[in-house]
C-alpha cells in the first residue's frame, strides 16, 4: 500500500532548504500548540528537517512516507533526533491513519493536470482542521501541467493565504499556502511573521527585496549588453554603478517587534505627515484615526502590518501621482487593505507619490497577519497611512516625527 495520496502526480527531485522553509513556515509561525500532518516525508529531506525544527513545545508532527522512504527509515531518523524530537513526531504507515491537522503539508513537489490537482485537495481535505492550511510546492516553470495544477490551486484558495516563488531551488517552485475554511481572527494575535522568500537575506539583519534583487540584476545586464556592444565606451559604466543604489532602495532589514499587544506599530519608515480624525465610510460609520507618514526616496519602503489581523478586503483607487508629501496626494492612486482585528477595522493605505508609480500587495483576501509582518512595499517616494477605530485608539506620535516601520509605536488600543 503507498503511503502517498494516490491521485497520479508526479514528483520532482529537488526541494532545497529555501523551499523547504516556504512550505513549513505556517507551520513554523505559530506560537500556540499546534499540529501538522506532513505528507510525503523522505526521511532524508529539508523538508522533514524544516517541520522537525519548527517544533515547539505542545507541537505535534504527523509523517507519512513518501515514495522514497519508509515508516522504518523515518523512525530510524526520528529516534536519532533525540526523545525530545520523538516525543513529538508521529509516523503513520499511510494517510488514512492520520488525524486532522492545523497544517497540512504536501512534502514532494507536483505536478499533473487540473483534474489530478482537484483530486488532490478532495483528498487532503477531510485532514484539514477549520481555518488550517495546506501547502504544497509546483514547479515555477512554463510546463502545461504544472500551469494546470497551480492554477487550480490559486483558485481554490477560498479564504487564500498566498503563494512565494523560490527560484533558488532546482528546478524552481512555487509555493501554494492555500485556506478552504475561514481562520479566527483572533489567531492572528498569535502568530509571528511569515517566512517570505521575497525577502532576500543578505546578512543576518539586512534583507533585499525580490524587487530590488531583479531591478539590480536588470540593471547589471544592461552593463554587460553595453559593454559588448560599445567596448570602448563608457556608457556601460552607468547601469554597472547604478547597481547597487537599486538595490539598496529595496533593502529590508530586520526590525524587533514590540510584543506588548495593545501597541499599533508604524507600517512604513518616514515622517509624520498628519495625525487626524475622520471619516471613511468605505471602512465603515465610525470615525477614524489616521496617522499619515511620508517615506522618502531614501527610507525603507517595505510595509508591514501595523496590527495583527486578517484581511477582509483589499481594493485599489484610481487617482494622480502628486507629491506624496502634499494634500493633493489624497487624491492619488492609493491601494487599501482592511483588516479585521479584535479591536475592530483597521485599514492601511498604500499611496503612490510623485516617483512611485507601482504598488506591491503581497496578502490575499483571507490572509491572517502578524503584527510587523512584512506584507508589501510600495516603489520609491510614496505615503503610508494607518486608519484605526477612533473609539479604541490614541495616537503617540506628533506631525514631524520619524518613525521606523515594525518598531515604532505610533498609537495603542486605549482597551486592550
Amino acid at each position: 500500500m503507498t503511503a502517498f495520496p494516490t491521485v497520479s502526480v508526479t514528483p520532482v527531485p529537488g526541494v532545497g532548504a529555501r523551499a523547504a522553509r516556504a512550505l513549513t513556515t505556517e507551520f513554523a509561525r505559530q506560537n500556540a500548540a499546534t499540529s501538522a500532518l506532513l505528507v510525503g516525508a523522505d526521511h532524508s529531506s529539508a523538508v522533514v528537517a524544516a517541520a522537525v525544527e519548527a517544533l515547539l513545545p505542545g507541537d505535534t508532527l504527523t509523517l507519512v512516507p513518501g515514495r522514497d522512504s519508509s515508516s522504518d527509515l523515518l523512525r530510524g531518523h526520528i529516534s536519532g533526533l533525540g526523545s525530545w524530537v520523538a516525543d513529538r513526531v508521529k509516523i503513520v504507515e499511510s494517510l488514512a491513519e492520520a488525524q486532522p491537522a492545523d497544517v497540512v503539508i504536501v512534502g514532494e513537489p507536483l505536478t499533473g493536470t487540473a483534474d489530478e490537482a482537484r483530486a488532490l485537495i478532495d483528498q487532503l481535505g477531510k485532514y484539514l482542521s477549520d481555518g488550517a492550511v495546506l501547502s504544497v510546492a509546483v514547479p515555477a516553470g512554463p510546463g502545461r501541467t504544472a500551469g494546470a495544477a497551480a492554477e487550480l490551486f490559486r483558485q481554490g484558495a477560498l479564504f487564500g493565504v498566498g503563494s512565494d516563488l523560490v527560484v533558488r531551488n532546482q528546478p524552481p517552485l512555487r509555493v501554494h499556502k492555500l485556506r478552504f475554511s475561514p481562520a479566527e481572527v483572533s489567531t492572528a494575535a498569535g502568530l509571528a511573521p511569515a517566512y517570505r522568500t521575497s525577502s532576500v537575506p543578505v546578512t543576518r539583519t539586512m534583507h533585499i527585496d525580490s524587487n530590488g534583487v531583479a531591478a539590480a540584476g536588470i540593471a547589471l545586464g544592461l552593463a554587460v549588453l553595453a559593454r559588448r556592444a560599445r567596448p570602448k565606451s563608457k556608457l556601460w559604466l552607468v547601469p554597472a554603478l547604478a547597481a547597487a543604489p537599486v538595490a539598496a532602495f529595496f533593502r529590508d532589514p530586520e526590525r524587533d517587534v514590540p510584543t506588548d499587544p495593545a501597541a499599533i506599530i508604524s507600517s512604513a519608515d518616514g515622517k509624520v505627515l498628519s495625525v487626524e480624525r475622520l471619516r471613511d465610510e468605505r471602512f465603515g460609520p465610525g470615525e477614524f484615526l489616521r496617522i499619515a507618514v511620508f517615506l522618502s526616496v531614501f527610507d525603507v519602503h517595505v510595509n508591514r502590518a501595523p496590527v495583527a489581523g486578517r484581511v477582509a478586503d483589499y481594493f485599489v483607487e484610481e487617482g494622480g501621482y502628486a507629491n506624496a508629501a502634499t494634500a493633493a496626494a489624497e487624491h492619488n492612486v492609493a491601494a487599501y487593505t482592511v483588516l479585521d482585528t479584535d479591536q475592530g477595522t483597521v485599514v492601511v493605505a498604500q499611496r503612490t507619490g510623485l516617483i512611485a508609480r507601482r504598488i506591491v500587495q503581497r496578502a490575499p483576501v483571507g490572509t491572517l497577519l502578524a503584527k510587523g509582518e512584512r506584507y508589501g512595499l510600495i516603489r520609491f517616494g510614496s505615503r503610508t497611512d494607518v486608519y484605526l477605530p477612533a473609539d479604541r485608539a490614541e495616537a503617540l506620535v506628533s506631525v514631524g516625527e520619524r518613525v521606523v516601520g515594525g518598531s515604532t509605536v505610533i498609537a495603542r488600543f486605549t482597551n486592550a
